[in-house]
Parts: structure tokens; C-alpha cells; sequence
């Protein structure tokens, strides 16, 4: 089970600190994060034909919409926003036979 935590978007946010320690930290997380999807896609998790930076880009993309839509009366609970955030980042919205 994968569990999302909803601070990450005011982690992410580099508008709301300054200072050479939290870039420091921001840089180790970019370099973590891209080291996994280059390990995703090294094992066919990601296409090969995909940017490891664009991947991870997609990927704060969909955190930050999530950050979002849990505010939202409406909103699933948490379980259900990490497991479809990554079928979104893994799998995408269309059909494989769609034409491009």
C-alpha cells in the first residue's frame, strides 16, 4: 500500500522557504527522484523512450493536483489518491490502442 503525505505539497513549494539549507535539501530530493525513475525505466516500469526529469516533473505535477482535490469535500480518502496517482503516472488516462 502506498500512502501519500499531503504536506508534500508545501514541501515542494519553494516559494515558501529560502535558504542554502533548504536547497540542499531540495536538490538531494530532484537527484533522488530522478535516480528512480531512471531505475524505472532501466526495468521497464517507464518506457525507455521516457525523461527520467520529465518523468519526475509529471510526477510533482500530480502531486501537487492531488494536494488539491483533498481539500475538497468530495475528495477520496488518502489510500485512494496515491494508488491513482501512480496508475495516472504509470499508466496514463488513455487506451494503448489510441492513435497518437
Amino acid at each position: 500500500m502506498l500512502r501519500v503525505n499531503i504536506s508534500w505539497g508545501f514541501a515542494m513549494d519553494s516559494a515558501l522557504a529560502k535558504g542554502e539549507e533548504v536547497e540542499e535539501i531540495q536538490c538531494r530530493m530532484l537527484d533522488t527522484c530522478d535516480r528512480l525513475f531512471r531505475r524505472l525505466r532501466d526495468t521497464g516500469a517507464l518506457r525507455s523512450d521516457v525523461d527520467p526529469v520529465w518523468a519526475r516533473r509529471v510526477y510533482y505535477a500530480l502531486i501537487h493536483e492531488a494536494c488539491q482535490d483533498v481539500v475538497a469535500e468530495s475528495a477520496p480518502d488518502i489510500d485512494t489518491l496515491a494508488t491513482q496517482l501512480i496508475d495516472t503516472l504509470l499508466r496514463g488516462v488513455g487506451t494503448p490502442a489510441a492513435p497518437l
